[in-house]
């Protein structure tokens, strides 16, 4: 089978399940990726990888299978599902990618808008996700803008390309990575993918995705009439060198040419800004210090608590939700009112949730179990609905004890505790 065969049955023999191929979705170096459609009403289209006779040999077939003969370490990974072979080569069955998934070029572009909170629970889940992947013993290879989808309503995260996936330490891709995200040792020829080189990829591409910008592209790339492989070599190989490294400023962004970083830097907390100089100074040259998946996964949980809200609408990223002025429009934020549970602190808003995560500190944002609500007669009076199935029981500033039953709520008083059964939290203003 090849391109522009029409639509030819695909017979997917381990199932026992005729498709046809259907419309081609993309192409790419190593083949064509078609949409398949069942003969048979009740079945879903899927989407089918062929490969390039150059590059359907033994070696992709055995990374494949022994990609499709476990199960995904996360739903975040669009992953091979099924091999497909017939007398013209093979390829591998996965899910479509919905429609609503945009990639985050268009994210970081403006062409799909996006807020703070929206970004960085992408970066959380891009973060999750590789932490189980690479539990399992597996890199990625090619960890990249190219390859990641998003939900721009929920930040969810979705990942293609899973069938360079491999053994950490087994050399049988072909692919070392994409060109500004690969790591120094492996643009030096010193090393190749593992997922230590993997942690550089990942922090590269979250401070892409919060700074609009390369973490190593400053005034140096002025010096080179143009970005050839000479030129990258030497930024991202030989002498790389961070935008915000501490001790030496040769490669500050300039004002004209990198501006975007230049705004989103100082937005930032301080925390954040500490964990990317680490990962591009030490990081830069010592494999075993990056910064891993869980610490970026704790940090964005952070983050994405002390997001507070301005009256112009703007999010604006805070520590623990202390006084701040806004990027948009200059006015200054108050300090909002807090849940800390086990001093964690959680901002909350006038739109705001408590999730699971913040009782279980399980990285579940999407159970809900409260929400910030104005009184029905008193706008300017503010609580927290019991969004679960149990009571919550609330000591009181003033000694009292009192019940929340499902749907009701209590308000935000300071030095409140709220029993939810599997931990507490207070409320600070």
């Amino acid at each position: 089978m090849g391109a522009g065969r029409g639509q030819e049955v695909v017979d997917l023999r381990s199932a026992g399940l005729p498709y046809r191929l259907g419309p081609l979705l993309g192409e790419g170096s190593q083949g064509w990726v078609y949409r398949i459609d069942p003969d048979r009403p009740g079945l879903p289209s899927m989407a089918l990888k062929w490969y390039r006779p150059d590059v359907a040999d033994e070696d992709q077939r055995h990374i494949l299978q022994a990609l499709a003969d476990n199960e995904s370490p996360s739903p975040a990974f669009l992953w091979p599902r099924q091999i497909v072979s017939t007398a013209d080569g093979f390829g591998y069955t996965m899910d479509v990618r919905p429609e609503e998934f945009r990639p985050v070029s268009d994210l970081i572009s403006g062409r799909v808008d996006a807020p703070f909170s929206v970004i960085i629970r992408l970066c959380l889940g891009l973060a999750d996700a590789f932490l189980k992947l690479h539990a399992e013993g597996m890199c990625y290879r090619d960890i990249s803008l190219g390859n990641v989808f998003a939900d721009p309503r929920t930040g969810r995260p979705l990942i293609c390309d899973t069938d360079n996936v491999g053994i950490d330490g087994q050399v049988r891709s072909r692919v070392l990575g994409t060109s500004r995200f690969m790591a120094p040792e492996i643009v030096r020829d010193q090393a190749l993918p593992s997922i230590a080189t993997d942690l550089y990829s990942l922090s590269v591409l979250i401070f892409y995705l919060l700074m609009v910008h390369h973490p190593l592209i400053g005034r140096r790339e002025l010096d080179f009439a143009c970005l050839d492989p000479a030129a990258e070599r030497d930024l991202f190989g030989t002498r790389p060198l961070f935008v915000f490294d501490p001790t030496d400023d040769s490669n500050r962004p300039d004002d004209a040419a990198h501006p975007a970083v230049l705004q989103y830097w100082p937005l930032y907390p301080q925390f954040l800004r500490a964990d990317f100089t680490r990962a591009f100074t030490i990081g830069l040259h010592q494999p075993h210090a990056r910064v891993r998946e869980g610490i970026w996964r704790q940090r964005m949980a952070r983050l994405l608590d002390g997001i507070v809200s301005c009256r112009c609408g703007a999010e604006v990223p805070t520590d623990h939700g202390e006084a701040t002025t806004c990027w948009r429009c200059g006015a200054v934020v108050p300090a909002h009112v807090r849940l800390v549970v086990d001093d964690r602190p959680l901002v909350l808003t006038r739109t705001g949730k408590v999730h699971a995560h913040h009782v279980l500190h399980d990285y579940d944002y999407d159970t809900v179990i409260g929400t910030v609500t104005a009184h029905p007669s008193k706008p300017s009076v503010w609580g927290l609905r019991n969004d679960t199935d149990a009571q919550w029981r609330v000591n009181l500033p003033s000694g009292s004890v009192m019940s929340v039953p499902p749907g009701r709520t209590v308000g935000l008083i300071a030095g409140a505790v709220i029993d939810f059964g599997t931990a507490s939290g207070r409320i600070e203003s």
